[in-house]
Order: structure tokens, then C-alpha cells, then sequence
């Protein structure tokens, strides 16, 4: 991940300098590390962030500025670093902070999570609420919300869920985030948030937690994010109201921007990931006649 940013954008390779400060090796991750190693917590959020941060950057190298910015669970804490609401070596020390509190959490109680597709929002909720232990937790677009769940629990519950109709995919991840199994992990940030400054962000941030700008207190909001449900498909519905039409994913995969086309497939959406992206995203923007 971000090799070849870091190989093309000053920008990019400066992201990847402080992320080596914050936490010797996490470059070196990123561009070399494996699935087994990356699938870890600890490991998986300074890498990410990371490269959200470091194509973010290239892009503001390349004269592309947002006029707001939303990020997925962990982005969340890349766009608010990218606005400037604290420096970029701050956000990487929340970042691994964040890492180490939810690892601990995910290994107290084990727990998954699985996408759930082909069922309406209502009956996966419904579902839920008939095993103790499962909960909504990602409202990512049309016809398909995660759950998170203790590992017996959400094994019966995929279960039901093919039963019903729809079809469950475990995610490689090693924790029930944003649900309350990560109520610990939660509260311990926001006494590490407490102890930063927080500026405002240059431009409109909108939070996974209530699917608008954020506000003060960030600290409150931005802690409660991790054991609370992420309202991506409200956001990107609020981003539209705002009269946003084009949207741009930073970082690795291409996941949000099917989101996007997912929600409303009218809006243009592309992904920077790596310098080939960034070039074909750069080009596509002047061809459409975009700023930003």
C-alpha cells in the first residue's frame, strides 16, 4: 500500500516520514507487510491512515482542496487531520492510540463482523434484535449493512441471514468495532482526546456518528464514533444535499466510491490509491471541469 505515492509525491513521502516517527516501521508496512500481519488492529489503523493520509496530501500537492470531507470509521480521524483540526503528527499518534485501545478491546471478547447483502436495513435490524450479542453497525449504502457480534452469536445469526434470503460475508477483521464491545476502548480515548487541542478544520468535516459537520466538543464526538454505528449512507445523503456532486476516496481500495455509485449513481466518484489513480483522477477532474 502507498509505495508508489511514496515513490512520486513529496507530499506523500513526507506523510510516510512522520508515520515512521510516530511508530518505527509503519512505511515499511504499508509497502511490504503481509495479509496476516495487516489484518491485525494494532497494525491495520497506522497503515491505513497512513495512505488515506498520504493520497489525500498527493492530492493537495496536485491543486485538488474538498469542499467538505467524511471519513469511514478510521478515515475519520485522516480527514480531520487533513482539515488541520490537529497536525498531521498528532493524528498519527491518536491513530495508533486508537489501534492499541481497540486491539485490547477485540481481544478481551471475541467478536466479528459480516456484511450483510439482499436484505432490506428493517429485517437486518430485526435480526439482530433476536440474538443477544449481534448489532447493526455500519449503514454503508442501499441493501447492505455489517454487523458486529460475538463469535458464536454471529455465526447463528449468519446463518439465519442465508435462511432469510440474504447473504452474509464474514469481514477479515479480528473485532465487533463500532458496537458495544468497544465501549472500553472508547471511553480511554476520549481521556487521550481530552488532552489535545482541537483547530477548526478548514473545511466542513461530517461524522460518522450523526451524519453531520462536526461541532464541539469534537473529543466527545470523535470517541463515541468507535463503539457507535457508522451512518455512511446518511452522510454521503447529507453531502448530496450540500450540493456535492463529486466524490473522491483517498486511500487503499475502492470500496467507499462503490458506496457512492451505490447511493447515488448520478454523483461522479473516483479513488486515489496509488500514483497510477492519482494521475487518472487528476485528468478525469480537469476533463469534467472540477476544481475540487
Amino acid at each position: 500500500m502507498g509505495l508508489s505515492l511514496y515513490e512520486t509525491s513529496p507530499a506523500a513521502r513526507a506523510v510516510f516520514a512522520l508515520a515512521d516517527e510516530a511508530r518505527a516501521g509503519t512505511s515499511a508496512q504499508c509497502f511490504y507487510g503481509s495479509k496476516e500481519e495487516l489484518s491485525q488492529t494494532v497494525n491495520t489503523q497506522p497503515c491505513v491512515f497512513a495512505v488515506d493520509l498520504a493520497a489525500a496530501r498527493a492530492m493537495q500537492e496536485n491543486g485538488v482542496e474538498p469542499y467538505a470531507a467524511a471519513g469511514f470509521s478510521l478515515g475519520e480521524v485522516a480527514a480531520l487531520t487533513f482539515a488541520g483540526a490537529f497536525s498531521d503528527i498528532d493524528g498519527f499518534r491518536l491513530v495508533n492510540k486508537r489501534a492499541a485501545l481497540m486491539q485490547a478491546e477485540a481481544e478481551r471478547v471475541p467478536s466479528g463482523m459480516a456484511a450483510i447483502l439482499k436484505l432490506d436495513t428493517e429485517r437486518v435490524e430485526a435480526l439482530c434484535g433476536e440474538f443477544a450479542g449481534v448489532y447493526p453497525v455500519n449503514y454503508n449504502c442501499p441493501g447492505q449493512v455489517v454487523v458486529s457480534g460475538e463469535k458464536a452469536a454471529l455465526e447463528a445469526f449468519m446463518k439465519k441471514v442465508t435462511e432469510q434470503g440474504g447473504k452474509a460475508l464474514p469481514l477479515p477483521v479480528n473485532g465487533g468495532f463500532h458496537s458495544p464491545f468497544m465501549e472500553g476502548a472508547a471511553k480511554a480515548f476520549f481521556t487521550e482526546l481530552s488532552s489535545y487541542t482541537f483547530q477548526p478544520p478548514v473545511c466542513r468535516i461530517f461524522s460518522n456518528l450523526t451524519a453531520e459537520p462536526y461541532a464541539p466538543p469534537y473529543a466527545q464526538t470523535l470517541s463515541r464514533q468507535i463503539e457507535s454505528p457508522v451512518l455512511w449512507q446518511k452522510t454521503i445523503e447529507a453531502l448530496l444535499k450540500q450540493g456535492v456532486d463529486t466524490f473522491i476516496e483517498a486511500g487503499p481500495g475502492k470500496t467507499l466510491a462503490g458506496f457512492v455509485k451505490k447511493i447515488a449513481p448520478e454523483a461522479a466518484a473516483y479513488s486515489v490509491q496509488d500514483a497510477q489513480s492519482l494521475m487518472e483522477t487528476l485528468d478525469a477532474l480537469k476533463a469534467g471541469g472540477t476544481d475540487a
